[in-house]
């Protein structure tokens, strides 16, 4: 096969191929939490935990999960106003009973809650049928990520928004979870 011949069977190949490629449906990205979501939990199985609790970047900022094997995870991040408590009860590992006073006693304007059902990472929709992910952040709002957003009385932008800082906050908080089981054991 001479050059110029290879070169029209080159482009008649992307003839063919080009317009399969655009009409394949775009897939949804996953989540910056669906991997880290999947990971803590793979931990928490393998330490045969069913909570876990850090200390967050600022001083009195801490993070800590309740996990429901095969169901679902609770978050709960805040800033604390007794902080050497808290140190006390993670370093005596009492993960749930950080997780209780966090969620009972965290500074309100700091607190921000997690339901993940599925322990997977926040998704924006759910399938239909299934439990749907939300999130309550430091203003108290809380967001049902369940692809409705009109309900909630938001535009389709701002719920989009709302679901793209919500998954960098659980995030975050995933990362300093997942670094606390991660230490080496004492």
């Amino acid at each position: 096969m001479n050059r110029s011949a290879r070169r029209y069977s080159g482009l008649f190949f992307l003839a063919l191929i080009l317009p399969v490629l655009a009409s394949a449906p775009v897939r949804a990205q996953e989540s910056q939490s669906a991997t880290l979501a999947k990971e803590l939990v793979a931990l928490l199985d393998q330490a045969k935990l069913d909570s876990i609790a850090a200390r967050e970047t600022q001083p009195d900022g801490y993070v800590a999960a309740l996990y429901y094997p095969g169901m679902q995870l609770l978050v709960v991040a805040a800033r604390y106003k007794e902080p050497v408590l808290l140190n006390e009860r993670i370093a005596k590992k009492e993960y749930r009973e950080t997780y209780i006073d966090l969620n009972s006693a965290g500074l309100p304007n700091t607190k921000c809650l997690v339901m993940d059902p599925g322990a997977d990472g926040l998704k924006a929709k759910r399938d239909e049928g299934k439990a749907w992910d939300s999130f309550e952040g430091t203003g108290g709002k809380e967001i049902q990520f369940n692809g409705d957003w009109k309900a909630q009385k938001l535009s389709e932008d701002e719920y989009t928004k709302a679901f793209a800082d919500a998954d960098a906050r659980y995030a975050k908080i995933l990362r300093a979870l997942i670094a606390q089981l991660k230490k080496p054991r004492t």
